[in-house]
């Protein structure tokens, strides 16, 4: 098994269930370990006065190992070859423990809601802040988005921008078509609208037009030598990025993009459309961030 492991965070909620069966199917495809964490941290301001005795902090300990347990059963139901599965029980908060573990994890997988339970608040407003800071890819996983067979010979679709930004992206793309032995879906949109209004696309300039497929096509450069097995169908849009994104979603197992870029879709991705995404996209959603150098991290 690789030292760097799939960690999936879990709640209580169904869609944190969702995410951990996801997660070990992940975990399996990529022989990793699967490491489902949990947290106790009681937010600041639980109550006016409020002050949780030896036996509270108790109750949620148990509470906790409850839903860890639960957790990893169902992860070990979900896949027919079972990938080595650990739990962790954490008394920090979820968002700073799972920043602080994408640091040495593969892949960060969270769920789009969860319960909103007194201690946890796991999910919903985590996703976004994890996607935000983790230094790894982070997998954002919906309740009706579990694990479904009709849905496997779906290709990956990854969103390009024609930055350096997308280049993770789409390294991340072809090898999870490569391992899952399907096609990839390369999009590529372009809109000059500014976000918020909805007035009708005029036709593309040709020179715009010949600047966004050399675009597309220098970021496509070389992947195809590298993965030949997987083949890329390419789609060139005038429309809105994440419009164009959710709308071929639809048709893919999973979406793949990255979290910063040049006004395409890792650029207002996790601006002012992110909710419209993390929102919408009702397949798995994996967003990747390029990983700091050690330089950069100091």
């Amino acid at each position: 098994m690789s030292e760097q492991a799939i960690v999936a965070a879990v709640d209580g909620s169904s869609v944190s269930y969702n995410a951990a069966a996801w997660a070990a199917a992940e975990a399996a495809l990529h022989g990793r370990r699967l490491e489902l964490v949990t947290s106790v941290n009681v937010p600041v301001g639980w109550g006016p006065g409020a002050v949780m005795t030896d036996i509270d902090m108790d109750w949620l300990r148990k509470d906790g190992e409850r839903i860890l347990a639960e957790a990893a059963r169902i992860a070990r139901l979900s896949v027919s070859e079972s990938p080595e599965i650990t739990t962790t029980l954490t008394f920090d908060p979820i968002i700073s423990d799972l920043i602080a573990r994408s640091k040495r994890a593969h892949m960060i997988v969270v769920g789009s809601r969860g319960q909103g339970a007194l201690r946890r608040g796991l999910l919903g407003s985590v996703s976004t802040a994890v996607t935000r800071h983790a230094d790894c890819p982070v997998a954002v996983i919906h309740s009706w988005s579990a694990i479904d067979p009709v849905s496997a010979d779906k290709p990956v679709l990854v969103g390009v921008d024609g930055s350096e930004y997308s280049m993770p992206a789409l390294e991340l793309a072809f090898d999870e078509a490569s391992r899952r032995k399907v096609g990839l879906t390369a999009l590529h949109a372009w809109s000059d609208v500014p976000i918020g209004m909805d007035v009708p696309m005029m036709g593309w300039d040709n020179t715009v037009r010949e600047t966004e497929q050399a675009a597309f096509a220098e970021s496509l450069a070389g992947f195809s030598e590298r993965y030949p097995e997987v083949p890329v169908r390419r789609i060139l849009v005038q429309d809105r990025p994440v419009r164009a994104l959710v709308d071929e979603s639809d048709n893919a197992q999973l979406v793949v993009v990255g979290s910063h870029g040049r006004g395409g879709f890792t650029g207002m991705l996790l601006g002012s459309t992110s909710n419209a995404v993390l929102h919408s996209v009702e397949t798995p959603l994996v967003i990747v961030r390029r990983r700091k150098t050690e330089e950069e991290t100091g």
